[in-house]
């Protein structure tokens, strides 16, 4: 059993009132939407040339992004060389930004795999472990107790989860309830992906929906789309100790996002395109979390979903998600 008041405080969920990412800062705090929303959108629609000739007039509102970052181009065109160029750039950032010294990579889907992620809801005991690792897995902010994960208490007997409470604040397990982690479903029809208006999110060959951090406008039209409130929102600049940091990054996952844009779990494609677990799977204490490559027979989530009964989250909406679940008995 696990006593959150003997624990430190875990996230509980995402743009929630209690992690105080549930409003936008005041009027008087700058949040950099206008600026980006403004740049990005002459980025979508002019040359570069003419890009950069347009941005000519706004170097005043560069103060906290370079002009290397406003010209940088959408993470599918760079060549090997312009992506080498940017890791240096964001390195040297996180180095000048949090006195951090990280890595960042840009791993590639492997030829074949396909993830997809299960969870057993009879044996999780709702301690929320898988949402503090991921919080200190993805280089969350630290005040705002920001997780891609949030986990419902659900009363028994009851399958829908936007009546489950994810803000509980007692002992758990609870005898008369279940515990529901909720985080992106990686659907292979992600409506997160349809409606951005200039591309910075899409689908992985390996099934993971990424955003490019640097292209994305901060619209939030992605968030609006999703039916699993799965997306988040930076609406300040990320604060984190440098001890803190975790220096093992990649670009299109857990590398430190700026101010103004959203992000979204990536089931640790920094680990797991190198053939390492998600942090929240190694982090749970029952076992309860299963991940895989769906193309592999031989693999444990395929023999999940070929020996249990499974269910996804708002099956009615066709958008197949990746993430399954499902109960012992």
């Amino acid at each position: 059993m696990n006593d959150p008041s003997t624990s430190p405080k875990t996230p509980c969920s995402g743009n929630c009132a209690c992690s105080g990412n549930s409003a936008p800062p005041p009027a008087d705090e700058p949040t950099g939407i206008s600026r980006r929303t403004v740049v990005k959108a002459l980025g979508a629609t002019l040359g570069v040339a003419a890009y950069a000739k347009a941005l000519a007039p706004l170097t005043e509102l560069t103060k906290e992004t370079s002009m290397d970052e406003f010209i940088q181009k959408h993470y599918k065109e760079l060549s090997k060389e312009e992506m080498a160029a940017v890791i240096q750039r964001l390195t040297q950032e996180a180095k000048d930004h949090y006195g951090a010294d990280v890595t960042i990579s840009d791993p590639q889907p492997v030829d074949g795999v396909k993830f997809g992620y299960a969870l057993n809801l009879s044996i999780c005991n709702g301690c929320r472990k898988c949402a503090e690792a991921c919080h200190l897995e993805n280089n969350h902010d630290r005040p705002s107790h920001q997780s891609y994960i949030r986990v419902f208490e659900m009363s028994k007997g009851s399958m829908d989860f936007e009546k489950g409470n994810a803000h509980y604040d007692h002992p758990v397990p609870q005898p008369d309830k279940y515990y529901m982690p909720v985080q992106c479903q990686q659907c292979e029809h992600p409506p997160c992906v349809d409606v951005c208006p200039v591309e910075a999110t899409w689908k992985e060959k390996d099934g993971v929906v990424v955003v490019d951090y640097n292209w994305c406008i901060g619209c939030r039209y992605c968030e609006a789309a999703c039916p699993y409130h799965a997306r988040r929102f930076n609406w300040t600049k990320p604060q984190i100790p440098a001890e803190e940091i975790n220096p093992n990054q990649s670009y299109l996952s857990n590398r430190i996002r700026p101010q103004g844009v959203m992000e979204k779990c990536t089931f640790c494609l920094h680990r797991t395109r190198e053939g390492r677990l998600p942090a929240c799977l190694e982090a749970c204490p029952t076992g309860a979390r299963v991940f895989g490559n769906l193309n592999d027979p031989n693999s444990e989530i395929r023999w999940v979903l070929e020996n249990k009964r499974v269910f996804v989250l708002k099956e009615e909406l066709g958008l197949k998600p990746q993430f399954f679940y499902f109960f012992d008995e």
